[in-house]
């Protein structure tokens, strides 16, 4: 590893494809789907016309004990087994707390609990509301609750990002360990907001994907026929670490995080400028920072929600930058879109994928439904990695570009 480049030794997740990192990366490679109906379990008979949604495969709760799930939220108990995993998988490092730092991302925060409080509000009046409520749907919640669990002092983030959230919080990770503000940090995205008010407020903007004959194939990115995505709900976690100090402590490094970018559209709340000039800086950033040209890039995650609009200019972003070659994933066929923690847990994919040469495929793709506009050499089946370039490492990059003109790119590559 170069001096700048980060460590990943630590990844954990919870997601609609499994509770742990690894049985998310198995079910993503076996082409399943977390997405299904839960009109009845999550959406309270609403009458809402779309109940499909992709929620954890695993009920966090039961990874914590009932008195401490019980003062959480549903995305900060997400993020809390997330993190558990991760510290774990990385050796559960000996670190100085005024060295340690966490950077949570989230979209809305405790949405779940800003909700029912209300509700009861409303129904039973204001002595009846949780003095549990405001901790509970902190939007830095997650990392004030991780922070408090592994003792991190030298600062606790929250980046609010919509979609990109979790992939800002990785890309501030690196920063503050630069920086030498931090040694390690513990970082990532969460979100657990499948409501019939975010059902209802998606379906009203047209993004929401209303294919609900068969749940599994409703999330189609990159196909002709796609129209929208579907809501999921998760956590990724990553303990990072400074060159320096993973070495010094002999741990085991996953994947190296090369490089970061992050640019904003200036263009349009929910719509993404249509060449893909904000998407373009963002990647053309995260090159620059790794030290490195297109041509070392042996694949791309796409960010690929499913949308009309979105699919289209990421696609061009990637023409702009690559060959039309080059392979890409796109995993939210699988996953459904996790928000605020879909970008952390595609930071984990990538970092896997480079790890083990496996590129995973995407779902719902054939070769009669791909949009011909797209352009891509998209993945549809397994594929090894080849060395990309004059004999370089393994390399990914990961997207997420979220409402707002928020974009962020991620460079991993194989550690030698």
């Amino acid at each position: 590893m170069r001096a700048r480049d980060i460590a990943v030794t630590g990844m954990g997740a919870t997601t609609p494809l499994g509770g742990t990192a690894e049985s998310t990366w198995t079910g993503l490679l076996e082409g399943i789907s977390g997405v299904r109906d839960v009109g009845q379990e999550m959406l309270w008979d609403s009458g809402l016309p779309v109940t499909i949604a992709a929620p954890m495969a695993t009920d966090p709760a039961t990874g914590l004990a009932a008195v401490e799930a019980k003062r959480l939220d549903r995305v900060q108990q997400a993020a809390m087994v997330a993190a558990a995993e991760a510290w774990a998988d990385a050796g559960s490092p000996q670190v100085d707390g005024t060295r340690l730092a966490v950077a949570i991302g989230t979209g809305v925060g405790g949405i779940g609990t800003l909700l029912r409080e209300d509700d009861t509000l409303e129904n039973r009046g204001q002595r009846r509301v949780s003095p549990r409520a405001v901790p509970m749907l902190m939007a830095n919640g997650p990392a004030a609750a991780v922070s408090i669990r592994y003792g991190a002092k030298a600062g606790s983030y929250t980046p609010v990002s919509a979609c990109s959230s979790g992939a800002e919080a990785i890309a501030l990770a690196a920063r503050l360990i630069r920086s030498g503000e931090a040694d390690v940090v513990i970082a990532g995205g969460a979100e657990a907001a499948i409501t019939p008010f975010t059902v209802a407020a998606f379906l009203q903007t047209r993004a929401l994907s209303t294919l609900t004959a068969e749940p599994a194939s409703a999330s189609r990115p990159f196909a002709s026929d796609r129209d929208g995505f579907v809501l999921g709900e998760g956590a990724g976690i990553v303990v990072l670490e400074s060159a320096e100090h993973a070495t010094a402590r002999g741990a085991t490094v996953h994947a190296v995080l090369r490089g970061v970018g992050i640019a904003s559209d200036a263009f349009h709340m929910t719509a993404p400028a249509d060449d893909g000039e904000g998407q373009i800086t963002a990647i053309t950033k995260a090159l620059i920072d790794a030290d490195m040209n297109a041509a070392e890039v042996g694949h791309v995650n796409a960010h690929a929600t499913g949308t009309t609009l979105g699919d289209l200019a990421e696609a061009k972003a990637i023409r702009a930058i690559f060959s039309d070659t080059i392979p890409v994933t796109a995993p939210k066929a699988s996953l459904g879109h996790l928000f605020g923690a879909a970008g952390a847990v595609e930071a984990i994919i990538a970092a896997r994928s480079v790890a083990q040469g496996i590129i995973p495929p995407t779902r719902n793709l054939h070769p009669g439904n791909v949009d011909p506009e797209i352009g891509l050499d998209l993945v549809t089946e397994q594929r090894h990695i080849s060395k990309q370039g004059h004999g370089t490492l393994p390399t990914a990059l990961s997207n997420s570009f979220g409402f707002g003109g928020q974009n962020v790119s991620l460079i991993f590559s194989k550690n030698q």
